[in-house]
């Protein structure tokens, strides 16, 4: 099963790339402009999150691919890298995996050129480790 951090975590990274999200029932598509605030998901991103998985919006799927968000929460479901891309896609655990990536429909993708997208970054967790390896030298040893 694809835990909750990981299909948010697929979705932050091909919403970076400028897919939406069909929403179920409605036909609506939805995107964040922002996903990221700082170190974490900004409200956005979460208020969108919380619309995707309501019960009301539960055949909500990513633009170009069949699975729903809230099959991909269920134990036959896992996300893994693109073979192609590199970037999540859900598989089955059994059977046989989806021939199809959500980037089979973008023209400028992959391209090693642009950034990857990424998960939020705790900058400040990361300075503090800095600075606990740099205390806990011992100098002129």
């Amino acid at each position: 099963m694809a835990s909750e951090q990981v299909v948010k975590q697929y979705l932050a990274y091909w919403f970076q790339l400028g897919k939406k999200v069909i929403i179920g029932g409605s036909g609506k598509a939805l995107i964040p402009q922002s996903i990221m605030q700082g170190g974490v998901y900004s409200q956005e991103f979460e208020k969108c999150w919380q619309l995707i998985t309501s019960p009301e919006a539960r055949d909500s799927h990513l633009e170009g691919t069949p699975e729903t968000i809230s099959e991909l929460l269920t134990d036959p479901w896992q996300v893994m890298p693109c073979a192609r891309c590199t970037m999540p896609v859900p598989m089955l655990n059994v059977g046989i995996p989806s021939l199809t990536c959500p980037c089979n429909d973008l023209s400028n993708w992959p391209n090693s050129e642009l950034p990857a997208p990424r998960s939020p970054v705790n900058s400040q967790a990361g300075l503090i480790g800095i600075c606990d390896r740099v205390e806990n030298r011992t100098w002129g040893s």
